[in-house]
């Protein structure tokens, strides 16, 4: 399995990139990875090449470009010529912690869609209090959504969750302001009753607050609501750390308190952890995508090629395009 990676995209390229690239090669035997980017600064950090190759370029997409312009003028960018492994059969799946619009401009236009397959969605696991996580989609890939769009979303979620986190029956629900079938918009309304009749295990609405409770394995919705929340989300648990550090550390009396406590609070650091449950997926393209968070380590770059190794294994891609298939012929 081959696997293209851009090494230099996110905050912490191509130092992270490359330690996350090591040690996933050490730990799956059945992985070969090919790093894209500036060949001498790629260097500095690898210092185990088994089974790990380089690209050169000197040119890299920054995270100031404008997405659509930057894929199309610089087509020899560590990112594009990582897509281009892809669409030209040299990897099986590719991963980036570079410009999220740029990744799905290339997603799209390079790598390509599964055909039937109206818009792609930009799909994370998000955390959980009990640990398992849930796959929130869309959350940007597309601002505005249709409802048919949003069946397909649930979709193409239900069949990650399945093949990839082994989930036998994922519980889908369609984000909402309640818990009613009646609630919501336009949108949520007319995709309330697609979810409802259609062989997914759907269980309703549910609403936001609810997310981290683990109410659904599979939570679906359009890339703007999806993206005010996982920013929500995210903002919300590092305010939470900081401001537990702050009351933690304000006199003697609390540091000797935090000293008791930090074990516990290391394991629900760990059960919020991002780099734990990899990247986005872009689901709904020909090849499995993933977006790494922009400011990954090494951790959540092994986590993000292990989850595009699964997908890969999986054959999550093949599954959703013989579904839109089926779907299509009935």
């Amino acid at each position: 399995m081959k696997i293209a990676i851009d090494a230099m995209g996110g905050d912490n390229a191509p130092k992270a990139i490359v330690e996350g690239a090591m040690k996933a090669v050490t730990l799956f035997s059945d992985i070969e990875i090919t790093l894209y980017g500036k060949e001498p600064l790629i260097k500095e950090y690898l210092t185990n090449q088994e089974r790990i190759s380089i690209v050169h370029t000197d040119t890299v997409i920054e995270a100031t470009d404008e997405p659509v312009r930057a894929v199309r003028r610089k087509k020899d960018a560590s990112m594009v010529l990582m897509a281009n492994a892809v669409k030209e059969g040299e990897a099986d799946a590719c991963i980036s912690a570079g410009n999220t619009g740029a990744l799905m401009t290339a997603g799209l236009f390079v790598v390509g869609r599964i055909e039937g397959i109206e818009r792609p969605a930009l799909a994370p696991t998000l955390p959980t209090i009990e640990g398992n996580g849930f796959l929130m989609l869309d959350v940007g890939a597309n601002a505005d959504a249709k409802p048919e769009q949003l069946l397909q979303y649930a979709m193409m979620g239900s069949i990650y969750a399945n093949k990839v986190r082994g989930i036998e029956k994922p519980r889908v629900g369609l984000l909402n302001v309640g818990t009613e079938e009646k609630k919501g918009n336009e949108l949520t309304k007319a995709a309330y009753q697609l979810l409802k009749g259609s062989d997914l295990h759907f269980i309703g609405n549910v609403e936001a607050r609810d997310l981290l409770d683990g109410i659904a394995d599979v939570v679906v919705t359009d890339g703007f609501t999806g993206n005010v929340a996982l920013k929500t989300i995210e903002g919300t648990a590092l305010s939470v750390f900081k401001m537990l550090k702050t009351a933690l550390t304000s006199n003697l009396q609390s540091k000797l308190a935090a000293a008791v406590l930090k074990p516990k609070l290391k394991v629900i650091k760990g059960k919020l952890d991002y780099s734990e449950y990899g990247g986005a997926g872009l689901f709904g393209l020909k090849a499995p995508v993933i977006k790494a968070h922009g400011s990954s380590d090494p951790n959540a770059v092994y986590n993000a090629i292990r989850q595009a190794r699964e997908m890969v294994s999986n054959e999550v891609t093949g599954t959703i395009r013989r579904s839109v298939e089926k779907s299509a012929d009935n």
